[in-house]
């Protein structure tokens, strides 16, 4: 796949029909384009972070600290950016990250978002607190590649049944969030007194499941509060440990991958018990006020557990040179996370297409204009670290 095509189709566009973009090529824009369009209900809960933002100023600010250092007359005229990661075929090293409630973005929410991912080859990665259930977007996800991130409930009953719900619809690897056992401090939400679950929003994976329904006396419908609160009783879980892995395993099969890992000791953790790859992650931002840049976690944990583990990276990407740098300094994977969001509230299916291949053009350039044929021949050479 020839991603930076995509490119000159734009200009042959606007050259010889007279048509534009209607979304920004600007992936550092989009979040200020898709603004005006979103509620401010959405835009409170997809833009914001936790607290004061600084932790999410500090995922962007990180990669600011690294400079691309382009090789020249490398031959770069044939390029192949395909990979397999933990047992998944990819053109590029990109996954859709798993987002909650993408109806607040658009109506269609998820189901456009697992179209366009589909069209493109790039693997989507299903919430547990989506709009959609898994039946429904591994219906319109069709043979495409997905995964499922889980949130572990505290009810053994409706993890079981996920976990066989997700095995039942095709998704091969299963990923665990760790950093999101309690909601953090979300100033933008709390201000609104705006909680969408509570209003029975992205808990559809709950509300079609007969475990979770053999809890209720009612009907989601008939009752809906008794339902959301019946979900708020499962949802926290911060007594969740590292020796509730084995259990993990024991019901998966798959690749097991644990999301929110930024510390060495945590990695090393990871791989001492046996799972298969991790996430740098602090969740963009919205979990924990004041903590450490995603991409500065990165190399050092590359260095203790690369060998070991897949390490894959989210926070802070916004375009195509962020995932350049993330990939140089040892990620396997990059997940995309609010950019497709904001693609997706601006038009749908086409507006997740649209950021996706200008996100994978981008790429392609970089990586070429630098001298390297695929994302397998970056490393730490092809950065330079900027210093104050």
């Amino acid at each position: 796949m020839n991603f930076s095509d995509h490119q000159i189709g734009i200009y042959a566009q606007g050259m010889f029909t007279d048509q534009r973009p209607q979304i920004t090529t600007n992936l550092a824009k989009l979040e200020e384009q898709a603004a005006a369009t979103l509620t401010s209900e959405a835009l409170g809960y997809i833009v914001a972070s936790a607290g004061s933002g600084s932790t999410a100023r500090a995922n962007r600010a990180a990669f600011d600290e690294w400079a691309i250092a382009p090789r020249m007359l490398r031959s770069a005229a044939e390029r192949d950016h395909s990979c397999t990661v933990l047992g998944t075929r990819m053109p590029a090293p990109l996954l859709i990250a798993p987002v909650g409630i993408q109806t607040l973005a658009h109506e269609e929410g998820e189901l456009a978002t697992v179209r366009a991912a589909a069209a493109l080859g790039v693997p989507y990665i299903h919430s547990t607190q989506a709009s959609h259930s898994f039946e429904q977007v591994a219906e319109a996800g069709g043979d495409a590649p997905r995964w499922y991130q889980l949130y572990w409930p505290t009810d053994e009953s409706v993890l079981l049944s996920f976990l066989e719900r997700a095995k039942n619809t095709g998704f091969t690897t299963l990923v665990l969030t760790l950093d999101t056992t309690l909601l953090g401090w979300r100033p933008a939400d709390l201000d609104r007194g705006y909680l969408p679950f509570l209003a029975n929003l992205g808990i559809e994976n709950y509300l079609t499941d007969p475990a979770f329904k053999a809890g209720l006396e009612q009907s989601a419908e008939a009752n809906p509060v008794a339902a959301a609160m019946h979900w708020a009783q499962m949802f926290p879980n911060p007594g969740l440990n590292w020796s509730q892995l084995e259990f993990l395993r024991r019901h998966w099969d798959g690749p097991i991958v644990l999301k929110g890992v930024c510390t060495v000791g945590d990695a090393q953790l990871a791989a001492s018990h046996g799972v298969d790859g991790i996430v740098v992650s602090n969740h963009g931002g919205r979990q924990i006020d004041g903590a450490r840049a995603s991409l500065n976690a990165l190399p050092g944990i590359v260095d203790a557990v690369g060998d070991q583990l897949t390490v894959l990276f989210d926070s802070g990407v916004r375009t195509g040179a962020d995932m350049v740098k993330a990939l140089a300094l040892g990620a396997d994977a990059v997940l995309l996370g609010r950019p497709f969001l904001y693609g997706l509230a601006l038009d749908g299916q086409a507006g997740v297409e649209h950021v996706l291949r200008c996100l994978l053009a981008e790429f392609d350039l970089v990586t070429s204009l630098s001298g390297h044929t695929s994302a397998s021949e970056l490393s730490r050479e092809s950065l330079l670290e900027v210093r104050p």
